[in-house]
């Protein structure tokens, strides 16, 4: 078995920086190979992309996630104490409690909140020029996930979430002063909602046993302990900002129906078609770049051997890009999924492998709901025309997003009677 390439650069994070979504596919392609060895932020990473090393990562109980982002997207986004900090059966645990409000009741109503709330939203835009459309998704999501999880929130309040969500998501991936404003601005995230945890354990708000404010704080540990305040504030943002998020995959989605024009009839008519378009938008977009992992102990795969400790970077853009696994790859294609959902290994653009049994974002099943209710209306009840624009997208930028937010104006709202 030949030895694991190595990218002989001191460090690579500039090439990092400025590659950004392209960087371990455009080596594996160099090397011919799909894991090599880099140094990254002082860290030596083994780099991988492809199914296979899907499988090898997400091998149940082989990774932790513990230690493996640098601390400047951590807190930002998953955060200390959150469920993607945790291993084994303290995990396991603790993601039955975001697996409990996936039901398929509870999704239904989801995505009819951001219909509805959408429809309105549009309905206020009609006739007043070119919006852009990434900012209106934001604010929709952010009503409709606090209105599905049990938060309730003055209109002001929605608004200032809505902002620190943005800035959290923006700034995620560049270290500096721009992340540790971010970082203040999700403290006053934090206690806008640990305000509500704290009415809800004193007994002075009553929380829905059905909805994510009563799920979280009601939800106890191995030990049948109550989570604390803080834990429960750093989950309830892990419900709601991941809802917010899926607004960049709204505007690609937007991209693609602008570009594929053909498709609206079907769209409008069939929803297997609506729901394989849905996830060829999901394979495409460059949404999360890579997951990463540290080995809780030692493991042989494809002829080496590692050893506890050793840190590993998956690339899901580049998996879900390969050219080796998705048959032209780089094309739009719904027709792909008409047959079924992709592979659990292939199709990771959330994270792969089993929700139940791993890290998989549980939130994913939230995603494709959202996805598809939007396309729903957009074909069938929204007039609206698409200027010129600059759709252009930067994948040296994490996360990216077409340049100009998507612009059009709304003409007419058609929601059914």
């Amino acid at each position: 078995m030949p030895d694991i390439p190595k990218d002989e650069a001191l460090d690579s994070s500039i090439a990092l920086k400025s590659e950004g979504y392209e960087f371990v596919a455009n080596r594996c392609r160099r090397f011919g190979s799909e894991i090599f060895a880099a140094r990254l932020l002082g860290e030596s990473f083994y780099c991988m992309r492809g199914p296979d090393a899907a499988r090898m990562f997400y091998e149940p109980d082989r990774m932790t996630r513990s230690g493996a982002l640098p601390t400047f997207v951590l807190h930002l986004l998953q955060d200390e104490g959150s469920v993607a900090t945790l291993d084994g059966a303290a995990h396991r645990c603790r993601k039955a409690m975001f697996l409990e409000m996936m039901s398929e009741a509870r999704l239904d109503e989801l995505a009819g909140f951001v219909r509805d709330d959408l429809l309105e939203q549009l309905q206020g835009l009609a006739g007043l020029g070119p919006v852009a459309l990434h900012d209106v998704f934001r604010h929709v999501l952010t009503r409709s996930a606090c209105r599905w999880a049990g938060i309730e929130l003055s209109t002001e309040e929605l608004a200032e979430l809505a902002d620190e969500f943005g800035a959290m998501i923006e700034e995620a991936g560049n270290p500096g002063p721009m992340n540790w404003i971010a970082r203040g601005r999700r403290k006053k995230a934090e206690a806008m909602i640990r305000r509500i945890v704290s009415e809800v354990r004193s007994g002075n708000v009553a929380a829905d046993p059905d909805r994510a404010l009563g799920i979280v704080t009601s939800h106890r540990d191995l030990s049948g302990q109550l989570m604390d305040e803080d834990v429960c504030t750093v989950e309830l943002l892990n419900v709601v900002r991941p809802i917010f998020a899926v607004a960049r995959y709204l505007v690609f989605l937007m991209a693609a129906l602008r570009d594929h024009p053909e498709l609206r009839p079907r769209l409008a008519a069939e929803s297997d078609y609506r729901r394989a378009f849905v996830q060829e938008v999901r394979r495409l977009t460059p949404f999360f770049p890579v997951v990463a992992g540290i080995a809780r102990h030692g493991f042989d795969w494809q002829g080496h051997s590692f050893e506890a400790g050793d840190r590993f970077l998956l690339d899901l853009y580049g998996t879900t890009h390969h050219e080796a696994v998705w048959p032209r790859a780089d094309e739009f294609l719904p027709d792909r999924f008409l047959s079924g959902p992709g592979d659990a290994y292939s199709l990771i653009p959330q994270g792969g492998g089993d929700h139940f049994a791993n890290h998989r974002c549980p939130g994913e099943w939230a995603t494709i709901r959202i996805m598809e209710a939007m396309l729903a209306a957009m074909v069938r009840e929204v007039d609206y025309d698409v200027p010129p624009q600059d759709l252009s997208v930067d994948l040296s930028a994490f996360p990216t997003l077409p340049k100009s937010g998507f612009l059009a104006a709304i003409g007419a709202v058609h929601p059914p009677q």
